[in-house]
């Protein structure tokens, strides 16, 4: 069987690691199934590209002139050189040429931009990093941006938020093209304390669990997330799954690595941490609306998850009105 070809496209300005993580995924999952990916990084000029840092650049393996022939996973990296690429009228035509003779498109992060100047997000749902979902909404009314998920599954186009969540893109593609065992330990390979479902918020999480293998228990992960002020105890969470609470307990723990308490606070915290990097809410709304119930319950969680009380941890990581918009 021939190994399945993924190019990724650069530009002048990358992000690296919309570059590097996606690359990674895919050589780990090539070093697990022999033969199962073979990678390229293409941009229009031969030359070093250089990045936001200055302190190196990315050499591409091809051109795009150069990269012909049938592509199984076309892959759009993003970064601040993404305002200039759309502007680039024979890189957007290749991209768009080039999807024609892919299986599937998929963009990291800003690299959104170059598939909507394509026309191949037109009447599709789909995300970008965070901070630039507004703007992909304004530009390309004819998009639905979802500015929720870690990543977006359109039929055959793909869509992941910023930066990491393009490691967690590349992992989803390596399970639908040889199932969750080989991505699981690619995973693990690059040393991924968790596997993040494409429906979780987009914050980095400290969960340090696993997406579960069972479809039953990812929904139930995906509801936890968006119910956070209900009952989530284990036995309320028992007779969601239809399962006792001893079978259940033992089921999750052993598909996720971490007990349903565990889990569910873990959630919370993140929850809490995003929105106190984000807004100015009074911490007791804020664990009120992250199901803590109260400030004290938090500030313990937080002790021992952060490492810091909610207050401190809010005067060191807000974002500025700007940043948060």
């Amino acid at each position: 069987m021939q190994p399945r070809r993924v190019v990724i496209v650069a530009f002048p300005g990358v992000q690296p690691l919309d570059v590097a993580g996606p690359a990674e995924v895919f050589a780990a999952a090539a070093q697990l199934a022999p033969g199962s990916y073979a990678v390229q990084v293409a941009a229009r000029s031969p030359k070093a590209l250089p990045t936001r840092s200055g302190a190196y650049g990315i050499v591409p393996a091809t051109t795009t002139a150069r990269c012909r022939g049938p592509i199984d996973t076309l892959i759009i990296a993003g970064g601040f050189g993404v305002s200039d690429a759309v502007e680039d009228e024979l890189l957007v035509g290749w991209v768009r040429s080039a999807a024609r003779r892919s299986r599937r498109v998929a963009s990291v992060c800003s690299g959104a931009f170059l598939l909507a100047a394509a026309g191949l997000l037109d009447g599709r749902r789909a995300t970008t990093h965070w901070a630039y979902c507004a703007e992909l909404a304004r530009r390309h009314p004819q998009i639905e941006v979802d500015p929720k998920p870690i990543f977006v599954r359109d039929g055959d186009v793909w869509t992941a938020a910023g930066v990491t969540a393009g490691i967690d893109l590349a992992l989803a593609l390596v399970e639908d093209d040889l199932g969750p065992e080989i991505a699981r330990r690619a995973a693990r390979w690059l040393v991924m304390f968790v596997q993040r479902p494409g429906g979780q918020a987009q914050f980095s999480s400290h969960l340090g669990a696993a997406a579960a293998t069972r479809a039953p228990l990812r929904e139930l992960q995906r509801w936890i997330a968006d119910h956070l002020e209900e009952d989530l105890r284990v036995e309320a969470l028992a007779a969601r799954s239809a399962m006792s609470t001893r079978n259940f307990a033992r089921a999750f723990r052993r598909e996720t690595g971490l007990t349903p308490a565990a889990y569910v606070e873990a959630v919370r915290v993140e929850a809490a941490r995003q929105r106190l990097e984000r807004s100015a809410e009074p911490v007791e709304l804020v664990a009120a609306r992250t199901g803590f119930g109260t400030p004290e319950t938090m500030r313990r969680a937080f002790a021992r998850r952060v490492g810091v009380p909610p207050a401190e941890y809010r005067a060191r990581f807000a974002r500025a009105p700007e940043q948060a918009a």
